[in-house]
C-alpha cells in the first residue's frame, strides 16, 4: 500500500518519512510488508491510510494538480482538512492513530459490529434501527453512503435482531463488514470525549479551500467549529451521499480520490453517474489523471 509511490516520487517518500517520525514506529514497513491482521488494526490502519492518501495528494500537488473543494469519508475528512492546509500532516498521522485508539477503546473487541445493507431506502433502515434500539442495546444507521447502500452498527445483539428484521422487510442484502467496532455510533461517544482532549493540542487554521464535514454535509467553518465537528463525527452518521450532492449543486464537476482503492470513486458514481470519477492510488493512475488533464503527452 502506497510503495509504488514511495519508490518512484520523493514528494512521497517525504510523507512517509514525516509519518514514522511523527508517530515513533515504522509504519512505513507495515504499509509495505506488515502482516495483514496488523495493519488491519483501527489503530495502524487509520494512520497508515491516511499516509498513503497524503503521500499521493503531495504528488499530485508537484504535478501541478491542486483541489478546489474537499471532502472525505469518515477517516478521510482529516486528509481533505490536510489538504485545504487547515491541519498540518504530522498533527493529522497522530491525531488518526489516537483516534483509532480511542474509537476500539469504546466497546470491547467481539461486542459489536457494523452491517451494510443493500437494496432498502434509508429512512426505512433508520426507523427500523430506531425502534429496536433501547435501554438494552443500540443499532443505528451510521453511513448513508449511496442510493441503495446503508452502514448499520451497534451491539452484537442488536445488529444480529436488526439484520433478521431487515432481510424480513425486503433488505436485497445486509454484508457484514470486517471492522473491530460500532464506528459513528452512540456507542462511541466516550471516543469522541478523548479525542476533544487531544484535538484541543493541536492548532487548526481556516481552511484554505472549502471542506465539507461528515456531520452537517455542510462546509466547515472557523477552528473552534471545525474541532467540534472532529469530536462529533466520531460518533454521528456519515452523510457521504448528502456530501457529495452539496458538492456537485454547487458546481464540482470532476471527482478524484486520493489513496488505496476505489470505494469511494464507486459510491460517487452511484450517486451521480454525470460526473467525473477518477482515482490516484499509484503511478500509473497518477499518470492517467495527469494525462486527462493534459499534464503528459
Amino acid at each position: 500500500m502506497g510503495r509504488d509511490m514511495y519508490e518512484k516520487y520523493p514528494a512521497a517518500r517525504d510523507i512517509f518519512d514525516r509519518a514514522n517520525k511523527a508517530l515513533g514506529f515504522d509504519i512505513t514497513a507495515l504499509c509495505f510488508g506488515g502482516a495483514e491482521e496488523e495493519l488491519k488494526k483501527t489503530v495502524n490502519a487509520q494512520p497508515a491510510i491516511l499516509t498513503v492518501s497524503v503521500a499521493c495528494l503531495a504528488v499530485m500537488r508537484q504535478m501541478g494538480l491542486r483541489p478546489d473543494t474537499a471532502a472525505g469519508h469518515s477517516l478521510g475528512e482529516y486528509t481533505a482538512l490536510v489538504a485545504a492546509g487547515a491541519l498540518n500532516f504530522e498533527d493529522a498521522v497522530t491525531l488518526v492513530r489516537l483516534r483509532g485508539q480511542y474509537m476500539q477503546e469504546a466497546v470491547p473487541l467481539g461486542e459489536g459490529g457494523m452491517v451494510a445493507v443493500l437494496g432498502m431506502e434509508t429512512g426505512k433502515i433508520s426507523d427500523i434501527c430506531s425502534g429496536l434500539s433501547g435501554p438494552d442495546g443500540v443499532v443505528e444507521a451510521v453511513n448513508l453512503n449511496c442510493p441503495g447502500q446503508v452502514v448499520i452498527a451497534g451491539d452484537t445483539r442488536s445488529l444480529e435482531k436488526a439484520v433478521e428484521v431487515l432481510n424480513e422487510r425486503g433488505a436485497r442484502k445486509c454484508l457484514p463488514l470486517s471492522v473491530s467496532a460500532p464506528f459513528h455510533s452512540s456507542l462511541m461517544r466516550s471516543a469522541g470525549e478523548k479525542l476533544e482532549a487531544s484535538l484541543s493540542r493541536v492548532k487548526i487554521k481556516d481552511p484554505e479551500i472549502p471542506v465539507l464535514s461528515n456531520v452537517t454535509a455542510d462546509y466547515h467553518g472557523k477552528t473552534a467549529e471545525i474541532k467540534d465537528l472532529l469530536v462529533k463525527q466520531v460518533s454521528s452518521p456519515v452523510r457521504w451521499e448528502e456530501c457529495v450532492r452539496k458538492m456537485i449543486g454547487d458546481g464540482t464537476g470532476i471527482f478524484v480520490e486520493v489513496g488505496p482503492g476505489k470505494v469511494i470513486s464507486g459510491l460517487v458514481r452511484k450517486i451521480d453517474r454525470d460526473v467525473e470519477v477518477k482515482n490516484v492510488e499509484d503511478s500509473v493512475s497518477l499518470e492517467k489523471i495527469l494525462a486527462s488533464f493534459g499534464e503528459v503527452s
